[in-house]
């Protein structure tokens, strides 16, 4: 049996990581700006996590959510209290889609209506439901359509406004950042307009925080620069540094119901112990802090380069915008430098390093930057 070949892959085999850096089978060392789409966190191989997942392997993986599970209830504790959402409830499950599509079914069933506005460029996931409030058509199957869904541009109060006071939207889903839309960022007025207009109208606001939470932009979620409290709070990638896992964040206001949600893997023994230990080593070594402070380096190394149309960004997610195509450049990254670098469209490099990275493999990353800028043609 071949692989299903939907994926464009480089021609490196890696076989180890650590840290900031990852290994190849011919020994080559590369260091890590994307982490696995923003996915790795804490780092990779981190002594801390190894020992926690290989403790808890040895004692239980698994077995159904319909038991105690004293390290799922320690997760939630600890997502509280890093993310000041203590007084909110929290649903395990498996990935970001799914998550997604969870906190959707929670909208629709609070309010008793099926419409969702979504964003321009907004991406969710690929599964049913999401992929339909994923504004990149070429994901969706005929099978996934419905006109249940109205796409509007982000920063848009006007339009929003317009939108909501037909009462017929069950929820607004938007990106803490938009990752794969290319780090567009909601500017702070405009979350507050629209969590004020989700109340006026009866409307459940989801921030998915999937790639720009967990720390990654300087505080445990990005919406909160804002000061915003959300009704539901999506979460996946960097909460189990390479563990799949994800969540979701539910506001007092949600009433459970038994057998409303439910899943088979999510939050079981092993991913919860995985999600713990990227909690307490976030906290333990100051991630956030170093995701300020690393990121702001890198934005003003990045600042001086006359050749950038574009750049954006906050803490360590971060987009390199250029005029022309951008694959060589990363081609050029990767095989030449051993960086490895993502992209959202054609023309943006997408930095999404895990937290732990220095000042120090940052400035190696712009001293290559600058080479590869000086011998890649940019018309």
């Amino acid at each position: 049996m071949d692989l299903f070949d939907v994926y464009s892959i480089w021609d490196v085999e890696l076989v180890k990581a650590e840290g900031c850096y990852l290994y190849d089978s011919n020994g080559n060392k590369y260091l890590d700006l994307y982490g696995g789409h923003a996915v790795i966190s804490i780092g990779h191989s981190h002594p801390k996590f190894v020992k926690s997942v290989r403790k808890q392997l040895k004692q239980l993986a698994f077995f159904t959510n319909s038991v105690i599970n004293r390290q799922q209830q320690i997760l939630a504790q600890k997502f509280g209290e890093i993310s000041g959402y203590d007084n909110y409830s929290l649903f395990m499950c498996n990935s970001g889609a799914e998550a997604n599509e969870n906190a959707l079914k929670l909208a629709s069933f609070k309010t008793q209506k099926k419409k969702v506005l979504a964003f321009k460029d907004a991406f969710h996931g690929r599964t049913s439901g999401v992929v339909a409030v994923t504004d990149v058509p070429q994901y969706s199957s005929p099978y996934n359509y419905t006109d249940n869904v109205t796409f509007i541009p982000l920063n848009d109060v006007e339009q929003t406004e317009k939108e909501l006071k037909s009462g017929k939207y069950c929820a607004v889903i938007i990106e803490g950042i938009q990752g794969v839309g290319g780090v567009k960022i909601p500017t702070d007025d405009f979350l507050h307009s629209l969590s004020s207009l989700c109340k006026l109208y009866d409307t459940t606001l989801i921030l998915d925080e999937i790639q720009s939470g967990c720390g990654r932009t300087g505080k445990y979620f990005y919406h909160q620069y804002s000061g915003i409290k959300p009704d539901l709070i999506t979460v996946a990638k960097g909460i189990g540094n390479g563990f799949p896992m994800a969540g979701v964040f539910i506001s007092p206001e949600f009433k459970a119901v038994k057998g409303s949600l439910g899943t088979t893997f999510g939050g079981a023994h092993l991913a919860s112990t995985a999600g713990i230990a990227v909690i307490e080593v976030m906290m333990e070594e100051n991630l956030m802090e170093n995701a300020v402070t690393t990121g702001d380096f890198l934005m003003k190394e990045l600042s001086s380069f006359s050749q950038i149309k574009e750049l954006r960004g906050k803490g360590l997610m971060i987009a390199i915008e250029m005029p022309e195509p951008v694959f060589e450049m990363r081609r050029k990254l990767l095989f030449d430098y051993k960086i490895f670098t993502g992209a959202s469209s054609t023309n943006i490099i997408r930095l999404l390093p895990p937290l732990c990275i220095t000042e120090y493999e940052a400035q190696y990353f712009i001293d290559a930057f600058k080479k590869v800028l000086t011998n890649v043609s940019l018309k």
